[in-house]
């Protein structure tokens, strides 16, 4: 008799353990990745840094834009989800979604590794002039909302 209760105890507590697992997927954001710098530059300081200090930036500033631009329309910060956006979260939609990160990752990773191969010939004028210029662009992702209307 105790070896039943104990096993009718052990399985009812088991199923409710399962019960509970099944909680739903957080949500995923709509942009994922690194999405900030830690500094902006100006001229003189990256006239200052070496070749190879100038191409980690360059890289750095690369994984940022293309985490962001591609998704502008929709956030411009991460924790945006497709459920805040009023997206329905159907399997075509997130499926659609993570295809999109997926092909993010592999876009920026086959570009570092074209970067690495190709950039260290560039021009070091070029390079800093590059990377200031991509820092302009994610400093303007500061005004982004000006641009929207009510």
């Amino acid at each position: 008799m105790k070896t039943k209760s104990t096993l009718f105890s052990a399985i009812f507590f088991m199923m409710i353990s399962i019960g509970f697992a099944q909680k739903k997927k957080a949500p995923i954001s709509m942009i994922s990745g690194k999405v900030n710098i830690s500094k902006y530059h100006n001229h003189d300081e990256l006239g200052s840094m070496s070749k190879g200090e100038l191409l980690t930036l360059y890289t750095e500033r690369i994984e940022v834009i293309v985490n962001i631009l591609p998704n502008i329309a929709f956030a411009t910060k991460p924790g945006v989800t497709m459920s805040s956006l009023g997206i329905p979260e159907t399997k075509e939609n997130v499926r659609a979604l993570k295809d999109n990160q997926e092909a993010s990752v592999e876009y920026f990773d086959s570009t570092v590794q074209f970067q690495t191969s190709i950039l260290p010939y560039s021009d070091t004028r070029d390079l800093i002039a590059a990377i200031l210029f991509y820092e302009e662009t994610l400093k303007s992702l500061h005004t982004y909302n000006d641009f929207k209307t009510d």
